[in-house]
């Protein structure tokens, strides 16, 4: 069993590398024969690779950029000069075709890799495939909008036929997307209750549960919905909530996580575990060794006495110590031996951590948390009729809790306090983001980075190394790759300076 467990990781893994080596020609993939099309793979092997390839994106590249951009990590003396592109905002260096980061690229591989299982489960009729990869599409769309603006939608999948696709606006992409997502959950719930081809456990996020999928895309929806909760969009936000509303499925609930494992165990440990705990010889990653908190967050949870702290870091003679994002210069303080480090098993007496419970454990899309936040965040606004605010933000924290390996018996006496009990918040929607920020810390901090650029919340120090002292970074530049091969199309979305320029939504 453990062999056939090794096998179909690795043949997982294998996809994936196989799908990233081949971005540079995203717009050719209908035709690139080393791409496992159609032809050469079934729906049910399609699937879980595309899974983890979007779960490897975003539990590293794009989790990596948000804990830095989102106020949780630096790093310590020895690493000064490593992220030095994230540290100093550097646009240019970040979207270099060699040495960037192919935020852009991997997006599109994802999108194109989805589109292929689209195209043959709607030739199959294979509604539940076709649906999943609707939802999927939907959510890589989103995400690309978040990070760029304006990018192809109609015509970014076409292989050939576009080799130069139109841009279309930010909030087009938004609306179309959600329209997707739609689209999908209707395929999922007309998909009959058995199929040719079973997603079974081929499914490596839901096991073909088809509720689970279901509540992922509106509560995927909602997230986009709050999104634009900034931008003047209240009449299109009330029509697509009574739509979700309409529908009648909900949202993830608590115990409802969206989370990637194909398989892996202590063999095939999976990527967030390898890229940032032990690699495959036991020893402790560079970056484990090289990336710690920031002062700020770790001030956050002491202000609050929260228990969460001595699960996610170990402790140096008892105290949790940071460092200053962006610091130029050593200091002693800073040092790696003398702060805290990402803790582990191998620092928690062998028992699962925070963030690194087991080689084994699932990569998150989305944890149950950030869905009953995100509901939170609705219901205060008063977009869901008949939600309880205070449930729901009560709800999350608990949820943050478990998956931080927290006892819920410590959530009385936290809630208890001023700083945390939703009653006493003069400002409740700031009460709400900020333990969503707290909650997802190294996990899915990308959603960190976008709810600070949306409402500022919390007030995350600067870069000491940034350009000024209020140069912030807003969204990528378009990638080098666009610039030389589909520059009329990047001129007209206009400026894309990193420092000055929004997203659509970010008013």
């Amino acid at each position: 069993m453990k062999k056939c467990m090794k096998s179909k990781v690795l043949f997982y893994i294998l996809l994936v590398s196989v799908i990233f080596t081949s971005c540079e020609k995203f717009l050719d993939v209908n035709d690139n024969p080393n791409l496992p099309g159609s032809a050469t793979l079934p729906l049910s092997a399609k699937l879980p690779a595309a899974q983890v390839s979007t779960a490897i994106q975003e539990t590293g590249q794009l989790n990596q950029i948000g804990a830095f951009w989102g106020g949780y990590w630096g790093t310590n003396n020895e690493a000064i000069n490593q992220f030095i592109d994230l540290k100093s905002y550097n646009g240019p260096a970040i979207r270099h075709q060699r040495d960037g980061i192919p935020v852009w690229e991997n997006g599109y591989t994802n999108l194109l890799y989805y589109q292929l299982i689209r195209e043959e489960a709607e030739q199959k009729n294979e509604l539940f495939y076709a649906g999943v990869a609707k939802i999927m599409m939907g959510w890589h769309f989103l995400r690309l909008v978040d990070i760029y603006n304006g990018i192809p939608f109609d015509q970014a999948l076409l292989g050939s036929n576009h080799i130069s696709p139109e841009y279309e606006d930010g909030k087009t992409v938004y609306q179309k997307s959600v329209e997707l997502i739609s689209a999908g959950i209707e395929d999922i719930k007309n998909a009959p209750a058995s199929s040719t081809i079973d997603p079974g456990t081929n499914d490596v996020m839901f096991k073909g549960d088809k509720t689970r999928w279901i509540k992922f895309g509106n509560t995927v929806k909602l997230r986009a919905l709050i999104r634009q909760s900034e931008a003047g969009e209240q009449s299109y936000i009330s029509t697509e909530l009574a739509k979700i509303q309409g529908e009648g499925s909900g949202f993830l609930t608590a115990g409802q996580n969206a989370t990637v494992n194909p398989g892996y165990a202590d063999a095939n440990p999976n990527s967030f575990w390898n890229g940032y705990y032990k690699d495959p010889t036991g020893a402790s990653t560079a970056n484990r060794e090289n990336i710690r908190p920031t002062v700020f967050v770790l001030d956050q949870y002491k202000q609050l006495n929260d228990p969460r702290i001595s699960n996610l870091y170990t402790d140096i003679a008892g105290e949790y110590n940071g460092v200053l994002f962006g610091n130029p210069v050593a200091a002693p303080e800073y040092a790696r031996d003398a702060t805290s480090a990402f803790k582990g098993p191998g620092e928690n007496g062998g028992l699962p951590a925070a963030l690194f419970k087991s080689p084994g454990q699932a990569l998150v899309l989305m944890g149950s948390f950030e869905s009953l936040f995100l509901q939170a965040e609705a219901a205060q606004r008063g977009w869901l009729s008949g939600a309880d605010a205070k449930s729901l933000y009560e709800q999350a924290i608990r949820e943050s809790f478990k998956y931080m390996e927290v006892p819920d018996a410590e959530f009385a006496a936290y809630n208890a306090q001023a700083t945390v009990n939703f009653d006493e918040a003069t400002d409740k929607i700031e009460r709400i983001i900020t333990q969503k920020w707290l909650s997802l810390n190294s996990i899915s901090s990308i959603e960190a980075w976008n709810d600070y650029r949306r409402l500022g919340i919390p007030q995350i120090p600067n870069s000491l190394e940034a350009p000024s002292p209020t140069s912030r970074p807003l969204r990528f530049m378009y990638p080098e790759t666009e610039r030389m091969t589909n520059n009329e199309q990047t001129l007209k979305m206009g400026s894309d300076d990193i420092l000055n320029n929004k997203v659509w939504w970010d008013k």
